[in-house]
């Protein structure tokens, strides 16, 4: 009989972490491997939120603090949601883990019963799955096709939630697609939803701040009726370049989140004091380089997009926000090519090129792959110089 639990052997380790751990290992055995795997900006911290830290460490700000999240950051939670999204909450709404992963894990933890099932759109952040899956719940797995920019429409909304669905879970802008949602997409889906009174709505914000081409962004909690029932994810992570500091947060109604304190309570409690000093100094201070560090990843994409269009084989739409990009590569899946899915297809990209992605079945649709563009113009340039090389060999 087998140690390891059944609700474990159900689900699988992080696609995108094997594939960045497998890159850093090819490069520590002397390889020229560029790594376009990791979700994470190449840009450092900045020096304000660093400092707040240091202060926070010679302040003696090194004990434990309330489970979900200092008095501090709470506020400047509530307030940023206030200043920047014209949505109302205490304190009591607000909950901080350790990662907006560790929130949507409890959130999942904390609500989801045997039966219970989660509409996931995909192509869908590699997550999602596996943490309802752990939880006890049941992904219930949308299409979304190229056609309709990678988004799930109100009229497939409508088709696919049942007695059972318990929560549906939005993710604009996109990981893996980059795709936003507009105001009237997330009305109309807010439309169906208003139908649907026993469906609660995770809105996972991470890139929020992270949009290109004036592209203007709207949370589904800004529909008053739907508040109510709506779970906001966000973090510091993406938009401050904090992501090895681990603070994420969520607003939404005072059960769900008392519900999470109490799973938090018994596993991590509370997130690290000095990440939790340093967020609110991210949150509080200066903003003005978060535009202009998307004005460098919008360079970035634009190089990106318009390179991978002028190869045979190869399409991809251009993104919203995030940092990524979802090329097809149904083009170069043939029996010419010797190449049956886009597993292989990254594989031999890696193994040939040194140029490592994730496949899309990874995030739910087979024949594409992600590129994070999150990392330098010169290793893009030459990263694309590669894959180009790789997919003309391909058809030759």
């Amino acid at each position: 009989m087998s140690i390891v639990s059944n609700n474990l052997k159900r689900i699988k380790p992080s696609p995108t972490i094997a594939v960045t751990t497998k890159a850093r290992e090819m490069r520590a055995a002397g390889k020229d491997v560029i790594g376009l795997g990791a979700g994470e900006p190449d840009f450092d911290t900045p020096d304000n939120i660093k400092t707040a830290a240091i202060e926070a460490i010679k302040k003696g700000d090194t004990k434990y603090t309330a489970v979900d999240g200092t008095p501090a950051l709470k506020k400047a939670i509530v307030e940023k949601f206030q200043r920047e999204n014209n949505l109302s909450y205490t304190t009591d709404q607000i909950t901080v883990g350790t990662g907006g992963k560790q929130v949507l894990y409890n959130t999942f933890m904390a609500t989801l019963n045997k039966g219970d099932e989660v509409i996931i759109p995909a192509p869908f952040w590699v997550s999602y799955p596996d943490m309802v899956m752990l939880a006890g719940g049941t992904p219930k797995i949308v299409k979304c096709d190229e056609k309709d920019g990678f988004k799930i429409s109100a009229k497939k909304l409508k088709k696919v939630i049942s007695k059972k669905t318990k929560w549906l879970i939005l993710n604009s802008p996109s990981n893996p697609t980059g795709a936003g949602y507009t105001k009237k997409e997330i009305e109309e889906l807010g439309e169906v939803l208003l139908k649907n009174k026993n469906v609660f709505i995770l809105s996972d914000d991470i890139y929020e701040h992270i949009r290109y081409d004036n592209f203007n962004f709207y949370t589904i909690a800004q529909i008053p009726k739907l508040k109510e029932r709506t779970l906001t994810m966000n973090g510091v992570s993406k938009s401050y370049a904090m992501t090895g500091w681990r603070i994420g947060y969520a607003a939404g109604p005072k059960e769900i989140i008392t519900a999470i304190r109490k799973i938090q309570s018994q596993s991590t409690s509370n997130p690290s004091s000095i990440s939790q000093a340093a967020a609110v100094e991210a949150l509080n201070g200066e903003q003005d380089f978060i535009t202009e560090r998307a004005e460098a990843f919008k360079e970035r994409r634009d190089f990106v997009v318009e390179s991978l269009n002028k190869i045979k084989g190869v399409n991809c739409l251009m993104p919203n926000g995030a940092f990524y990009v979802f090329p097809s590569c149904k083009g170069l899946l043939s029996k010419k090519t010797k190449l049956k899915n886009d597993t292989e297809f990254v594989q031999q990209l890696l193994e040939k090129s040194m140029v490592a992605v994730v496949q899309g079945s990874a995030f739910g649709l087979n024949g594409y792959f992600r590129i994070s563009y999150a990392t330098s113009m010169e290793n893009l340039k030459k990263a694309m110089a590669r894959i180009r090389d790789f997919c003309e060999s391909l058809n030759n």
